[in-house]
């Protein structure tokens, strides 16, 4: 609560003009020093919104009017600016008749607002909680039983502990089931750390929720397109008007049933959402034209779909064309490990034209389907928790912030938190950019009122009062940049071993190799490791050097990246290394394997750490009879010393790798050389050189594990 005086100051207007908005209101105020409470705070945060949006379309107004003045024939402009006069009177009075209305919408809300569930986990004495570097001590005192009746269950397990070692989840779990309880992780039931928090509902509270649908394809396949079609032609009932503003996400009406569209700028955008814990996707279409077949982005579409671990469907589109041919589609997505429900698979294949319309419903009709499979639920009865599609500064409204609700409701005027950022829900409005005064589950909704701009992928939730927002927001900054100062990794092969010993049933794994021959040999090798129950799981393989895309997809799916007789540039090690993303290269498959297993057996053997001492370019090659090719070459980066192990690199793919035979410097033969300048290169048993190779030197170190 605060006094008029006090929000006329917060929102830098004046005592007369709050008081004045209150009168309109029907707010109980008559003098500066009478209190708001936050219903009225809210109600007249919104007015004042509405109101800078208003002066807004004024200016451009005043800026059109000033153009118009250098028309040359004055009594046109005298008629342009009557007829002007006259529809912006008519609009105002639309819009006053339709703020009344929302006014009034907001009022009864207010009046009947009833009080929403909050997201905390409900206390169950049948629950014990795990915290990191868990002792036998801690997990005695949570049961309640003696530290010497644990001691003894655990020697039962085959185990030697005392009370002050660490307890792994695993026993932890088996001790507490002992006693006819549940084990959770701490974090399950820790508000700060929203994302992770674990509320069961009830069967009853829980009612049917739309779908929330991706498509992704290749670029010219036809996804914007596919977008626009079924958003113009299926736009809810009473709704002719269409969509005003285009953001991120939109909600349609199909046979009295509601489907949501997230439009992702691209695939990559979409992995990195999910690398954020952000899974908002229900169903996945892979958009593929009829006339060009799976292309490139088709095949990463495939990867990121299939990561997501949701059903899919492929949409053949561009029917209408001449040269369209359908049974190529289902052939090269059968190729790619996408096999059609009449090829005995599991994915419904469907023929469209996103052009003409053709197939819209059949697609729509599947999309219920797999829906009705899924049974989505969510429980509109509580304070609302999802994630942010995207945001942007607006220089007017501040933070403007899209966001998919995935369960619960949001109000107007509610406490949020969303990733780091904070706020009050001043303005609520749909897809079209109609004002709202609450948004339920599966529905995407744009926002204004938060302190700073959140990031795509962040998640959301609303707390019961501003002071308890704040607080969990500053906490999470806090978080943050402890979590920052740490350089842990995603998932390694170091830590395979503990990751399986934590209930880890399956290591995925991003593989690229030199040739296609290479890659299913080492996939094939892959596949067939089996240790103790823990499979491989390739979910991306490929011919070429390591990409950036392939560093984003594994960040997301906490996978380990193979690569096989290639070598990535600086940069891509630079950007794994930014994103946590472990990098292991071979040139021998058994050695592949071999590591693989130990690994997951913890049983490694002390780590080569290969230092590349320096890098070449060859510029340009002298051929002797004796000496054979010598490579004109020109250092760009380090030093390149003799005897020194080198490889060849051509096109980001390695063609030789042995050692450096000779260097020279105008004609004599010297040690090394360094950057910026020129020299000759010689390779030990290898003439196959070519202009624009890279040499790189590099010196291999044992670490101790």
């Amino acid at each position: 609560m605060m006094s008029v005086k006090e929000y006329s100051i917060d929102v830098n207007k004046s005592i007369e003009e709050i008081l004045k908005l209150c009168k309109t209101l029907s707010i109980n105020a008559t003098n500066e020093d009478d209190m708001l409470d936050d219903d009225a705070i809210i109600m007249l945060d919104n007015e004042i919104a509405n109101m800078s949006e208003e002066e807004t379309e004024d200016n451009e107004f005043d800026e059109e009017d000033f153009e118009d003045s250098y028309l040359e024939e004055l009594e046109e402009i005298e008629e342009h600016k009557e007829n002007i006069t006259k529809k912006k009177k008519k609009n105002n009075d639309s819009n006053r008749e339709n703020k009344e209305d929302f006014r009034k919408q907001r009022k009864e809300m207010y009046k009947h607002k009833e009080k929403l569930m909050e997201n905390k986990v409900a206390d169950d004495e049948n629950i014990v909680l795990y915290s990191e570097g868990m002792s036998v001590a801690d997990l005695a005192n949570s049961l309640n039983v003696g530290v010497g009746e644990v001691l003894k269950k655990i020697m039962g397990l085959g185990m030697m502990l005392t009370l002050n070692s660490a307890i792994d989840f695993d026993t932890a779990e088996i001790v507490v089931s002992d006693y006819g309880k549940t084990l959770k992780s701490d974090t399950t039931r820790d508000e700060v750390n929203f994302e992770d928090l674990e509320i069961e509902e009830k069967e009853e509270d829980l009612v049917e929720r739309a779908p929330v649908v991706t498509i992704m394809g290749h670029v010219d396949h036809g996804k914007t397109t596919l977008l626009d079609t079924i958003r113009k032609t299926n736009v809810a009932s009473g709704e002719a008007g269409g969509i005003t503003q285009a953001i991120g996400a939109y909600q349609i009406s199909y046979n009295g049933k509601r489907l949501t569209f997230i439009d992702t700028p691209g695939h990559a955008a979409f992995t990195e959402m999910r690398a954020r814990g952000a899974s908002v996707t229900d169903i996945v279409i892979i958009i593929v034209a009829a006339d060009d077949g799976v292309m490139p982005q088709t095949k990463e579409a495939i990867d990121h779909a299939k990561a997501a671990n949701v059903p899919i469907i492929v949409a053949v589109n561009k029917m209408d064309k001449p040269d369209a041919n359908p049974e190529r589609v289902l052939t090269e997505m059968a190729q790619n490990g996408i096999t059609p429900e009449e090829w005995g698979g599991d994915v419904m294949f469907v023929n469209i034209s996103a052009k003409t319309g053709m197939g819209i419903d059949d697609l729509l009709e599947r999309i219920l389907l797999i829906s009705e499979i899924q049974e989505l639920k969510a429980n509109p009865n509580r304070y609302a928790k999802g994630t942010v599609i995207e945001a942007k500064m607006d220089k007017n409204l501040g933070v403007v912030a899209t966001l998919l609700i995935q369960n619960g409701t949001l109000r107007l005027g509610d406490n949020i938190v969303v990733g780091n950022a904070h706020g009050r829900v001043r303005t609520l409005k749909n897809d079209r950019g109609e004002n709202l005064v609450e948004a339920d589950p599966s529905m995407p909704v744009t926002i204004t009122g938060l302190n700073e701009s959140p990031s795509a992928g962040d998640k959301f939730m609303v707390f019961e009062t501003e002071k308890k927002a704040r607080s969990i927001a500053e906490q999470r900054k806090v978080n943050e940049k402890l979590k920052n100062n740490k350089t842990t990794t995603s998932v390694s092969l170091d830590d395979l071993f503990s990751r399986i010993n934590s209930g880890c049933k399956e290591i995925n794994i991003v593989l690229k190799a030199d040739v296609k021959g290479s890659e299913e040999a080492v996939k094939n090798s892959l596949l067939k490791i089996d240790v103790e129950g823990v499979k491989i799981n390739v979910i991306r393989s490929g011919i070429g050097t390591i990409t950036e895309s392939d560093i984003v997809l594994a960040a997301a799916s906490n996978a380990i990246i193979i690569g096989f007789n290639i070598r990535p540039n600086n940069k891509t090690m630079e950007y794994a290394k930014e994103k946590n993303v472990d990098i292991r290269l071979y040139n021998i498959i058994y050695k592949v394997v071999e590591e693989m297993e130990d690994a997951m057996k913890g049983e490694l053997e002390p780590e080569y750490e290969e230092k590349v001492i320096g890098t070449a370019e060859v510029r340009k090659l002298f051929k002797f009879s004796k000496v054979g090719t010598i490579a004109g070459s020109y250092v760009t980066d380090g030093v390149i010393k003799r005897d020194a192990k080198a490889r060849i690199i051509r096109d980001g793919v390695i063609i030789y790798d042995g050692n450096i035979n000779s260097i020279a410097r105008e004609k004599d033969q010297v040690k090394e050389v360094k950057q910026g300048l020129e020299c000759g290169i010689t390779i030990e048993n290898f003439n196959d050189i070519k202009e624009n190779d890279v040499i790189e030197a590099y010196e291999i170190c044992e670490i101790k594990r």
